[in-house]
């Protein structure tokens, strides 16, 4: 047998040490670079912050943590929303693109519903001192006839109304509200992300007026950055339609048929709209289907609203509205709905535009917004502390819930109306249109009940789904008297179907169980505190 040499004997001894120090090594090498992640991943978020800005080169500087919670955008919801919470003896940081006045063509008329919030919130003086004008229903017209419906405000005291106004005035009476307050700081800046540290959102990334990049950081962080929102897709999946535009005009020194009413004209191929904003001005919204517009600079604009829409328009009302068209400040803007779809994020909430959106039509958005404050206001006021992420994540779970009976009425509401008002070729279309008007016209419970929840102040699900398919079914019963022939049959048929092609898909997309039995999700009976 042949003995190993000596050389080969040394050589195996080392072999064994050797081995387990490559491992060893291999290990610290792992060690290392697991700690070299952590560290790069604490600082991955504000690395992006400055590369999203554009602004290389400058220093991140952060927040001093005195915060409870920040706002993204000062807008309707946004302004409205520091100011309650601050009221309760929150630390809010309002964060906005532009402190500047806003001059848009929507957003103007408030419900009597949501003026009634506006009270809860205790911010009914930021309508003062705007010529907010009170309006006390809605006249509307069809081919040579009108009706006159009037909100049911028996009940209430004599100042309960709807408020129309200029946009921008009321938006900045509610910003100076929430300025004057001191544990509310209004900052003008860009917000460019969220930032987020094992799924829970922290704080923002955000650019100042003067070009600086900041951080600040909040246990809770509300997204209310309006309907162009651009951190939206981080908190829900949204699905934006574009249904129609509007374009607006504002007629001048000219009074309504009737006083201190919203205008509906159902005209060809879409509504109009006349409401008062000021003591002087009269605001003229002209819904165009789809997504495009004629062109303004070209003078399209002015040819289709002076051929195809001035002919329709009431006589009292035609040559303001044409001096209007003349003047030649005409503005557009592309009417959007997104159904709330949200997913919740410990640590954040979306809420306004960002969130949800329905057609302008119905003037529902500013209601919605102010309902969805007063719900967040009272879930959030047992909490103390918003540092404990999982608790405050069962409340925010508890908003989505609560809030959609109101929600979705007023959503599905203005989707459904919208479509019933538009013109079509299709005779079962047309007769729900002329359906729907004389229904409306009878008065009584057929007038007061439709009106009700399009002022926002008897918003129930179940009242919208009833009145809806009364007009279908009266609809129907036109048709078949005095006598029901096949092809008066076929045509109830059909606009039966049509009917619910309308609204079921709305409400599938707002959420059945959610809208109509909110009782058997399990966010809405669990008690928040006992999470």
């Amino acid at each position: 047998m042949e003995l190993e040499s000596p050389t080969a004997t040394h050589h195996n001894y080392h072999l064994l040490p050797s081995a387990v120090a490559l491992l060893l090594g291999f290990v610290l090498l792992y060690i290392l670079r697991s700690n070299l992640k952590t560290r790069r991943k604490s600082k991955e978020t504000a690395r992006k912050c400055i590369n999203n800005s554009g602004a290389d080169g400058l220093q991140l500087t952060e927040s001093d943590g005195s915060t409870d919670v920040i706002i993204v955008g000062a807008g309707v919801a946004g302004a409205a929303l520091a100011c309650t919470l601050a009221k309760d003896g929150r630390r809010v940081h309002v964060i906005e693109r532009d402190l500047t006045e806003p001059d848009r063509i929507v957003g103007e008329l408030l419900q009597p519903g949501g003026y009634l919030k506006l009270i809860e919130l205790g911010l009914e003086d930021c309508v003062d001192g705007i010529e907010a004008q009170q309006v006390f229903g809605y006249a509307i017209y069809m081919d040579d006839r009108n009706t006159k419906l009037s909100y049911p405000l028996e009940k209430f005291e004599s100042d309960i109304s709807g408020r129309s106004f200029h946009n921008g005035r009321f938006i900045q009476r509610m910003r100076e509200k929430a300025a004057s307050l001191p544990n509310v700081k209004l900052e003008q800046g860009t917000v460019t992300s969220l930032l987020e540290e094992d799924g829970t959102v922290k704080g923002v990334c955000y650019k100042t007026k003067d070009g600086q990049v900041m951080t600040a950081y909040a246990p809770l962080t509300i997204v209310c950055d309006g309907c162009f929102s651009n951190l939206r897709r981080a908190l829900c999946k949204p699905k934006v339609e574009v249904p129609s535009c509007f374009v607006g005009l504002v007629l001048e020194n000219i009074d309504l048929p009737y006083a201190n009413h919203g205008h509906v004209i159902l005209a060809d191929p879409s509504p109009i709209l006349f409401y008062p904003i000021s003591n002087t001005e009269v605001r003229c919204l002209v819904d165009v289907p789809g997504q495009k517009v004629p062109s303004i600079a070209n003078g399209e604009m002015a040819n289709y609203l002076k051929t195809v829409v001035a002919p329709q328009i009431p006589a009292e009302l035609y040559d303001a509205f044409v001096a209007a068209v003349d003047k030649g400040n005409i503005r557009t803007m592309p009417n959007r709905s997104m159904p709330a779809d949200p997913q919740p994020t410990p640590g954040a909430l979306l809420m306004g535009d960002a969130f949800n959106m329905r057609h302008p039509l119905t003037g529902g958005g500013m209601t919605v917004a102010l309902s969805d404050i007063v719900l967040l206001r009272d879930l959030l006021r047992p909490l103390s502390n918003l540092n404990d992420a999982a608790t405050l994540c069962n409340y925010l779970e508890c908003f989505y819930t609560l809030r959609k009976p109101v929600s979705s009425t007023i959503n599905t509401l203005a989707g459904a109306l919208y479509k019933v008002f538009c013109a079509s070729p299709d005779p079962a279309r047309k007769e729900m249109r002329k359906a729907c008007f004389d229904y409306l016209s009878l008065g009584g419970i057929c007038s007061q009940g439709p009106i009700s929840l399009l002022s926002g102040l008897n918003p129930r699900p179940l009242v919208l789904f009833l009145h809806f398919f009364a007009v279908a079914i009266y609809g129907v019963g036109r048709l078949l008297i005095p006598f029901p022939s096949p092809k008066r049959l076929w045509l109830g048929a059909r606009l039966i179907s049509g009917a619910s092609g309308i609204i079921f898909p709305i409400i599938k997309s707002e959420g059945v169980r959610q809208m109509f039995f909110p009782a058997t999700v399990p966010a809405y009976y669990k008690d928040p505190r006992v999470a």
